[in-house]
């Protein structure tokens, strides 16, 4: 009874530091993408760099997470995440020393900077396996949902804090780069708390394997689920390939050139953004509940997506905002749900690869997609282009993920047949 106790309290302990994390990380995340292109282009970047620089970040965070997270299980999920939040640190440092573009480009590609304000690094993957295995199937939805919940509202914050900032010091006399740098200075702090936070996670969430359960993993610590991953991952990397032609950063720009925003109002349209997104992933619980996990998925993310595409269709900055806040409402009812699906489908010793291999496929697709819209913000008549060609793809990706795995259940959905 006591050893039972005590596992218990050393699982509660380490849910409530992997929420901490969360919460730190995605409000440092916030915190820098609103400013993170006004920052780039005060340093002398053009559109077109800028758009290569973040397709450098994320290709660089695919190689390096998909490495991390695929060795997760036999290195150690802990070492895992605290060399990601190392990374993150030396990453937030560099680009506050330096503003020359080649030493910037090394640290997008080796260190871990969020120009979405969306998750980067292996941090996701590792953590969404420790708490699939401190949480039983039936409550792993749940758990993700609040997880998400806890990361939009921390990127909220962070973007209204981070916006405001930049906007109070330059009220004050700041020259803009130096506001922005401020910003930086957080982000990196940010790396260091997580780092003396991670030091501290137990051993519960490193997965024991048997020696047999070694010898039979054949590629990226997948054995027999590999086909499954494969194919999810195909998806993703296409949903995540139209998701990179609209990161946060760039919705922000967007307002700055369309409609003159500052960096203050910008902050609070992505605070009141991110809030609604991270309800809406808390909702998706009881919709799943009542459907499934693959129906909530597609039947939440296609109306999202027809609102993504009429954003640049409004007349007016205040029917923008409006379909903007509209469509986050409901944006990220499948996220939990595509986590808490992709570690249902997997045997427990392959889930840091298979969220490691879903995750670097969505990061190698998302990876491409800024420099494309770095090329149509240059051109005038193409400027609201990635808007509609965003909204697009991932209605095919909804409507593909649907055909291929509407009969593939969950052990949860499986019972309740």
């Amino acid at each position: 009874m006591h050893r039972v106790y005590n596992s218990d309290m050393t699982h509660r302990k380490d849910i409530v530091l992997l929420f901490a994390t969360r919460i730190i990380r995605l409000f440092c995340y916030g915190f820098l993408s609103v400013v993170l292109v006004l920052y780039l282009a005060e340093t002398g970047l053009t559109e077109k760099q800028i758009g290569l620089l973040f397709t450098l970040t994320l290709a660089g965070d695919a190689g390096i997470s998909l490495w991390l997270t695929t060795h997760a299980d036999g290195f150690g999920r802990k070492r895992t995440l605290l060399i990601g939040a190392l990374l993150m640190l030396g990453a937030g440092v560099i680009f506050i020393l330096t503003n020359n573009v080649i030493v910037l480009m090394a640290a997008a590609i080796i260190g871990v900077i969020s120009p979405s304000g969306n998750e980067i690094g292996p941090f996701l993957s590792v953590e969404q396996a420790g708490l699939s295995q401190l949480v039983s199937d039936g409550t792993r939805t749940k758990t993700f949902a609040w997880y998400n919940l806890v990361g939009s509202f921390s990127t909220a914050s962070g973007a209204l804090a981070g916006g405001w900032i930049a906007q109070i010091l330059q009220s004050s006399g700041w020259t803009a780069l130096d506001a922005y740098r401020v910003i930086l200075m957080g982000y990196a702090l940010g790396g260091l708390l997580l780092t003396i936070l991670f030091l501290s996670v137990s051993s519960a969430i490193e997965i024991k394997k048997s020696t047999a359960e070694v010898t039979v993993k054949k590629l990226f610590g997948l054995h027999k689920s590999q086909k499954v991953v494969i194919k999810l991952s195909m998806l993703f990397a296409l949903d995540a390939f139209a998701g990179g032609l609209i990161v946060q950063s760039m919705i922000a720009y967007w307002f700055h050139i369309k409609f003159g925003v500052d960096a203050g109002m910008l902050g609070s349209i992505f605070f009141f953004a991110n809030v609604l997104a991270g309800i809406s992933a808390l909702l998706a619980v009881k919709i799943a509940e009542k459907i499934g996990l693959i129906n909530t998925m597609v039947f939440t993310h296609i109306p999202s997506n027809i609102l993504l595409m009429l954003v640049p269709l409004m007349p007016s900055l205040p029917l923008a905002i409006g379909i903007l806040l509209l469509r986050f409402s409901i944006s990220q009812m499948d996220v939990p749900t595509r986590q808490s699906y992709t570690m249902a489908v997997v045997a427990p010793d392959e889930r840091s690869a298979a969220a490691g291999v879903t995750a670097i496929a969505r990061s190698v697709g998302a990876a491409i997609s800024p420099s494309l819209t770095g090329i149509f913000f240059s051109i005038p008549a193409l400027f609201s282009a990635p808007f509609f060609l965003a909204g697009g793809l991932k209605i095919i990706y909804d409507l593909l993920l649907f055909r291929e795995f509407r009969a593939v259940k969950p052990p949860e959905e499986k019972k309740q047949t």
